[in-house]
């Protein structure tokens, strides 16, 4: 099959769609046909070495976190999904022909497969990190970061679950915040006076999904460093607030979760660009530069 595999740390001129032995669906797990495949920031860290010191990979390596497709092999063990499901989830390797799913759900009739290749890590990491903040309904909630995929999950889901939202990002971005449903500012010095105009009541919970070194002014925002929590800044714990790099204990509840708000209306994810899987580099520099509205999807035909 093809797959897009890099055999070295650099730039996106590394990646190179290659001929591999197709994977196999093992114990737990399920097997897709790939229709598209998101592509998320962690990725061309990863690439780049910015990771290896914690993270290293083994070469060659493929790329890609989460897909959607058409299952094509069901592993020992797995009920409730059949061959010829439609699903999305989170796996390795998934910018690919065909890739192996620890973790997915099924697909609503009416998500497009481009959404629902850039749906799982958006809105596992959303939900991940409001539960393990504890927002609860009719607290406000400081979203860092609030236009890109997990950002965007996060304000549509923390404003279905009853919460107040204020979200961070560019000037050009803010209508589409409020459009969201969040009030938005932007991420400039003097964050904590801006919000203060916005939240005189004060904020509850604050989300850090955009590694800006902010975390010691957001603990003083909620005035509880518990109730601060980050997934991509490393040293968050060092300040006593909460860094979450990886999936909850059982992702496919908080998918389960993402399916039915999405059916429902109250969750949508913009995909600002699709590129073809012959111009993945294109997407990995695209997400480099760290200006996307939503996500950005790779298809395969």
């Amino acid at each position: 099959m093809k797959a897009v595999q890099f055999n070295e740390y650099r730039g996106p001129e590394v990646l190179k769609i290659v001929e591999i032995d197709e994977p196999h669906a093992g114990p737990g797990q399920v097997r897709v046909a790939v229709k598209a495949a998101g592509v998320n920031p962690a990725e061309w860290k990863i690439r780049a070495g910015l990771f290896k010191d914690f993270m290293p990979v083994e070469f060659p390596s493929g790329v890609g976190f989460e897909g959607a497709g058409i299952v094509d092999e069901v592993g020992e063990g797995v009920t409730g999904v059949a061959v010829g499901d439609a699903v999305f989830g989170s796996g390795a390797g998934t910018a690919a022909e065909y890739a192996v799913l620890n973790y997915w759900a099924r697909k609503p009739d009416d998500m497009p497969f481009d959404v629902a290749g850039g749906f799982s890590v958006a809105s596992e990491t959303a939900i991940r990190s409001l539960d393990y903040a504890g927002a609860k309904a009719g607290e406000t909630v400081l979203i860092c970061g609030a236009a890109g995929g997990v950002g965007s999950a996060a304000v549509q889901i923390a404003r279905a679950r009853g919460m107040t939202v204020i979200g961070t990002a560019s000037a050009a971005k803010h209508d589409y915040l409020r459009d969201l449903g969040a009030l938005p500012t932007t991420y400039e010095p003097g964050l904590a006076a801006r919000v203060k105009e916005l939240a005189p009541q004060g904020v509850d919970v604050a989300l850090d999904l955009a590694g800006a070194g902010i975390i010691p002014e957001l603990i003083e925002i909620t005035g509880d460093a518990s109730r601060v929590l980050s997934i991509v800044d490393f040293t968050a714990p060092e300040h006593g607030a909460q860094f979450t790099p990886t999936p909850q204990e059982n992702p496919e509840q908080a998918l389960a979760e993402a399916a039915r708000l999405y059916s429902e209306g109250a969750l949508r994810l913009q995909v600002e660009k699709t590129f073809p899987l012959a111009q993945i580099a294109e997407a990995r520099a695209l997400s480099a530069e760290g200006h996307v509205t939503g996500k950005l999807v790779v298809t395969v035909s």
